[in-house]
């Protein structure tokens, strides 16, 4: 199996996969790569969508350069804690920016979100996230103000009154509790379409279905999200309850754990 850095033929047979709808394991199969590789590479380069061998191979080669010109520093650099791997841990920071990528959020977003994850504080300033993407402060404070709408990351004042970032465990439950609402709000929009159309036609029975799903589908992850944080404010080990199923409409099992 080939390896190293993709070469230009190599993101033209990427071109062509993708232009024939081939999925990712496929292309990858057909260049001798590991289909995490070729997934990286498309979603860093605008997505099966938008994906062209000539401008990505272009900005290969200037991530490579820029990487040049640092290698001087980063030689200097103070090692990673813990006794972590450095190529490694670049490495997987690259690909946990494609997985965040490939879950719906923007290039810088992910990024931001990596560089959190990855930090043992749990915490960035925006001129430590903007000095380690080496990127422009602008860029950072669009991407906070995103991951702060979908409350996956909030703000505080250190003891110097500079604002961080951070992540924490409770985000990832602010942040589900949020999308079951956006759910909740849909349901009633479409239940009173229901009442607009008149009941039993096929319009309103349509929405009516859309309503039941949506609603169950909150429901349960209302309840899930309220136990997965239980189990975790009882430290390692506790495993979370599973969620009592609940019928679309109506209401869950006898012995279930209301939201």
């Amino acid at each position: 199996m080939p390896g190293g850095r993709l070469n230009q033929q190599e993101r033209q047979q990427i071109s062509l996969g993708l232009a024939d709808s081939q999925p990712y394991a496929a292309i990858a199969r057909r260049l001798g790569r590991p289909t995490s590789t070729v997934t990286r590479e498309v979603m860093r380069n605008g997505g099966p969508t938008a994906y062209r061998a000539d401008l990505a191979h272009r900005a290969a080669e200037h991530r490579a350069r820029r990487r040049g010109a640092t290698s001087a520093r980063a030689v200097e650099r103070a090692p990673q804690p813990h006794g972590r791997d450095a190529e490694a841990m670049a490495e997987y920071e690259e690909t946990l920016t494609t997985v965040l990528m490939k879950s719906g959020l923007a290039t810088m977003a992910a990024r931001v979100l990596t560089c959190l994850f990855v930090t043992d504080a749990g915490s960035l300033t925006a001129a430590q996230l903007a000095q380690r993407l080496q990127v422009s402060p602008a860029s950072i404070s669009k991407a906070i103000s995103f991951l702060e709408s979908q409350s996956l990351v909030r703000r505080e004042r250190d003891e110097g009154r500079r604002e961080r970032y951070l992540v924490d465990d409770d985000l990832f439950y602010q942040a589900t509790i949020a999308s079951a609402r956006a759910n909740d709000q849909l349901v009633d929009v479409a239940r009173q379409g229901v009442t607009l159309l008149g009941p039993h036609t096929p319009a309103a029975d349509r929405l009516e279905n859309v309503a039941r799903f949506l609603g169950f589908i909150s429901e349960s992850i209302t309840r899930a999200a309220e136990q997965a944080r239980e189990a975790l404010r009882g430290g390692p080990g506790t495993t979370p309850a599973q969620p009592t199923r609940a019928e679309p409409g109506g209401d869950a099992a006898e012995g279930g754990v209301a939201p």
